[in-house]
């Protein structure tokens, strides 16, 4: 399995005085998502929670939405000429009856750390319809205190972010604003599937009570994963993209960006924000 950090050696120069020591980076490795053995995506990723990241890929891709709809997950014995497991493959088998889609060179797309869902043949073909539409949601009213003390709770959860400086985090909150779930990548994407997916194997989807708190902007991709695990609300740090507001005016999600102290913006469904 492959390690979450890496030491290099560097030059480091600071206020004119110049040493050698070796510094802690992030480590990033590409993953081959196979569905029933055929070739799906290739994500880079920080290695670990892999079959989570696989399992959230396929529930934000339309394909599962429920824990019994998938049969296994396992890494790829072989996966190299020399027969060599590199824990860089992992093959995604479905429940017997569970639709396969069709893989096509539309959806074998490349998806590099900082893109998400680049390489799709048009929008209309992310536009994935949900199982969990939010207007079935119950009812849930956040005040602007809770949400203002969600970042704290997240930075103290980025224990490899304290020790490399470069990693995104995603992390679900509960209505109450108890932290239910926290995970780190080299890609924002790849860390909102760990968490969605982490809570498809334990059972826990549709998320209809949660709030999702993002490290990074929120883009189109990230609005696109909430509203298929059936998230209310997605917050971030810093900006939010025009498609992603546009999604989340279109699905009912609550968006909410810059997210810093006391201060955010709500982009989309401010009704369930509670205002003084």
């Amino acid at each position: 399995m492959g390690r979450v950090t890496e030491r290099r050696r560097t030059l480091r120069i600071r206020g004119g005085a110049v040493s050698t020591r070796p510094d802690t980076l992030v480590a990033e490795e590409p993953l081959e998502i196979r569905l029933n053995g055929k070739p799906l995506a290739i994500t880079m990723r920080t290695p670990g929670d892999d079959f989570a990241l696989a399992a959230g890929f396929l529930v934000s891709e339309g394909v599962i939405a429920t824990a019994d709809e998938l049969r296994a997950i396992t890494f790829c014995e072989g996966a190299t000429d020399d027969g060599v497991n590199t824990y860089n493959v992992v093959n995604v088998r479905l429940a017997p009856g569970v639709p396969v889609p069709d893989i096509s060179l539309e959806r074998h797309v490349y998806t590099t750390s900082s893109c998400g869902l680049c390489g799709k043949a048009s929008l209309d073909a992310v536009r994935t319809t949900t199982r969990f539409p939010l207007a079935d949601t119950p009812p849930l009213r956040l005040t602007p205190e809770l949400l203002s003390g969600l970042p704290d709770r997240l930075r103290a959860a980025q224990r490899v972010f304290e020790r490399t400086g470069g990693l995104h985090a995603a992390a679900l909150f509960s209505e109450t604003g108890e932290l239910l779930d926290a995970r780190e990548d080299v890609g924002r994407h790849n860390a909102v599937d760990k968490v969605i997916g982490r809570a498809l194997q334990n059972g826990g989807l549709p998320l209809s009570r949660s709030i999702l708190l993002v490290s990074g902007r929120a883009s189109f991709e990230l609005a696109q994963k909430a509203v298929m695990a059936g998230i209310p609300v997605l917050a971030a740090v810093s900006a939010p993209s025009s498609l992603a507001v546009d999604l989340a005016s279109e699905a009912g999600l609550t968006l909410i960006g810059f997210l810093r102290g006391q201060d955010m913006n709500v982009y989309a469904g401010e009704s369930r924000v509670v205002l003084p």
